[in-house]
């Protein structure tokens, strides 16, 4: 069955130029669109059946182009690019917004006392755990000792990095105290992801030729991956953990605050969501997700090997996580 709709949208790709900011950024704001949270499994179900049966030429009557598309982000919004499976639910990228400003809000609220650092530190680092293993590159199984030894690792060094900041502003103005969750969080990004995506630095992610045919696996590529997602982890906090101290640090000097500081969360909660509403998707579009590398900056067996089968190729793709 044909139907109305042509074949001939290439829906292995997003709808938008990946090859300008301004393209990934349009993507990444449909990807990260906190209300495809709240859709039930039979929505998840239906646009997972739209896509893959559109992808094998069968086309539901009455189809349109902008409801292939809203399906097809719809899918790629819960489904892992790599695998095919159903994401969880907290690590998937659309949950990065709700869940973010919850805990960096509680995180920026509390951090006066130790109990309060170590606690919100764990909690983030335990959700950015989740977040890295669902949105973790390749279709390699992590086993549950190499899942285990890494969040521990990873929370151990974002809890020490927190206390030890914190310790070293003790004596230093209230408003440099206040970005201390920012400086932790930076530093265990840099711990958490790479121990969480371990095993792709030991073994390697894999890497496609620009039709996707898979070619091998690289360490390189997966090294290259890990740096890109590392930095627009942190430039995803920049906004979210810099901008909310400085006009909470004003605010709680007035008397509105001062009168009600119940209300000291909630607003902090508040605008933490609205920076992270765009700093989410525009972080996520700093490199495309698709990266790619050349030939001659692989290990040399899997060079050889590429150069052996398809000389024509120079460069190859990979799937960088998020």
């Amino acid at each position: 069955m044909s139907g109305d709709l042509p074949l001939n949208i290439n829906i292995k790709e997003p709808r938008w130029d990946q090859g300008t900011f301004m393209g990934r950024a349009q993507h990444f704001f449909m990807v990260t669109d906190p209300r495809n949270v709240l859709l039930s499994s039979e929505v998840l179900e239906d646009a997972r059946v739209t896509v893959e049966n559109y992808r094998l030429g069968v086309v539901k009557p009455g189809l349109t182009e902008d409801a292939l598309w809203r399906a097809k982000y719809i899918y790629d919004s819960a489904f892992h690019p790599d695998t095919g499976e159903k994401m969880l639910l907290v690590g998937r990228m659309s949950a990065q917004v709700p869940m973010n400003m919850t805990i960096t809000g509680c995180m920026l609220t509390f951090y006066r006392t130790t109990p309060a650092v170590v606690f919100w530190q764990w909690v983030n680092q335990s959700f950015n755990a989740v977040v890295n293993y669902t949105n973790r590159s390749g279709d390699a199984p992590i086993t549950v000792n190499q899942l285990g030894a890494a969040y521990v690792s990873a929370t151990t060094g974002a809890v020490v990095t927190a206390l030890s900041l914190k310790a070293l502003t003790k004596h230093l103005p209230a408003i440099i105290s206040r970005f201390v969750p920012f400086a932790a969080v930076a530093a265990a990004n840099c711990i958490n992801i790479p121990f969480m995506r371990q095993r792709e630095l030991k073994c390697g992610i894999p890497v496609t030729d620009a039709e996707g045919k898979r070619l091998g696996e690289s360490t390189n590529a997966a090294q290259q991956a890990i740096v890109q997602v590392v930095v627009s982890r942190i430039g995803m906090a920049v906004p979210a953990m810099a901008i909310p101290p400085v006009i909470m640090n004003a605010l709680e000097k007035k008397a509105f605050l001062k009168r009600f500081p119940v209300l000291n969360a909630p607003l902090q909660v508040g605008l933490v969501g609205f920076c992270l509403v765009f700093a989410t998707p525009l972080c996520c579009a700093l490199f495309p997700q698709k990266s790619s590398m050349k030939v001659s900056s692989l290990e040399p067996e899997l060079q050889e090997s590429i150069r052996q089968s398809n000389p024509h190729i120079s460069t190859v793709y990979f799937n960088k996580g998020l």
